[in-house]
């Protein structure tokens, strides 16, 4: 990679990818696109930005041309929760916006990731250790939105050569971009929370436990991929990709260990409850480890420790 197209680029995850590359390739290199400007996101201000709405395949082309870019980042979409009140949008902004991007790499012969999610997978699906080639019957819209995804992508690079590279993330935890209507964004909440009030609510259940990692080793991971030898790629569009594996019990007791007093409750959205029900509750990402040798350095313990600090430097 050298000049690298970002959509989606003031969300959860482009708002401290951009800022990455930009460190590695150069601010110029790095061009960050977004549905609307936010003058106070540095994904924003700290190297090129263009306004584009994914929907316009048109307009992404053009900007791709007008940088020269070698390599395209599609992030932006619906998260889960939000995706499952609005389906039909959904599937129109997620599927539309995907293969405007995928049409976008093609175009230009450039690189192409996107991330897919442990939404892809479904009730069905084994639920310990879920398996990289498993079973896969998602009974949400965002679930099938990145199904349709993991398999629009390897057609590209089969039908038409595109180099697509993409990962399953499981639920993200930082302390940049604030949550965006995903399930497993209780485990984000919990520590604003905790920092400012000392208390909070628990939209989902005791109990549950889904897959998790801390935004620095989601950009790792992201970066380490689309730099791997293709030729050992095997998988390339669905890496299982994982640190750790709590309950909401678990991280509140973890929180504990630094603020004693912090006292969590619940108040279960059966939406969001019922969507994290189908998920796997952990992931087997042994494929990542040996086809671009894939390696989390956070667990919970260390995540905590440093959101805590972080955010209490932000809010303070």
């Amino acid at each position: 990679m050298k000049r690298i197209l970002i959509t989606g680029a003031l969300g959860q995850i482009g708002s401290e990818l951009t800022i990455r590359l930009r460190e590695i390739y150069g601010n110029d290199n790095v061009i960050a696109t977004d549905i609307r400007m936010k003058p106070d996101n540095a994904a924003a201000t700290g190297g090129p930005f263009e306004i584009l709405d994914v929907t316009d395949g048109k307009r992404m082309a053009e900007i791709a041309k007008k940088y020269n870019v070698d390599a395209v980042m599609h992030l932006a979409a619906l998260l889960s929760a939000t995706a499952e009140a609005n389906p039909v949008f959904a599937w129109n902004l997620n599927m539309g916006g995907l293969m405007n991007a995928l049409e976008t790499a093609r175009e230009v012969n450039a690189q192409f990731f996107t991330p897919s999610s442990i939404g892809a997978f479904g009730p069905s699906t084994p639920k310990d250790k879920t398996p990289q080639d498993t079973i896969m019957r998602p009974t949400t819209m965002y679930g099938v939105n990145k199904v349709s995804g993991e398999l629009l992508s390897d057609y590209y690079y089969h039908k038409f050569g595109v180099d697509t590279r993409g990962v399953r993330f499981p639920g993200l935890i930082s302390y940049v971009a604030p949550p965006g209507g995903g399930t497993t964004d209780y485990a984000v909440e919990i520590y604003y929370e905790a920092v400012k009030n000392k208390k909070y609510a628990s939209f989902i259940d005791k109990g549950t436990y889904m897959d998790m990692m801390y935004m620095p080793d989601a950009l790792n991971a992201i970066i380490n991929l689309m730099e791997a030898d293709p030729a050992k790629l095997i998988h390339r569009n669905s890496f299982n990709v994982t640190a750790m594996s709590f309950d909401p019990e678990e991280l509140a007791a973890e929180i504990r260990k630094h603020i004693p007093d912090f006292e969590m409750t619940y108040d279960v959205d059966p939406v969001r409850q019922r969507i994290a029900d189908s998920w796997p509750n952990s992931l087997d990402a042994s494929a990542a480890a040996e086809e671009w040798g894939f390696r989390a350095e956070y667990d919970i313990a260390r995540m905590t420790a440093d959101m805590l600090d972080k955010l209490k430097e932000k809010l303070s």
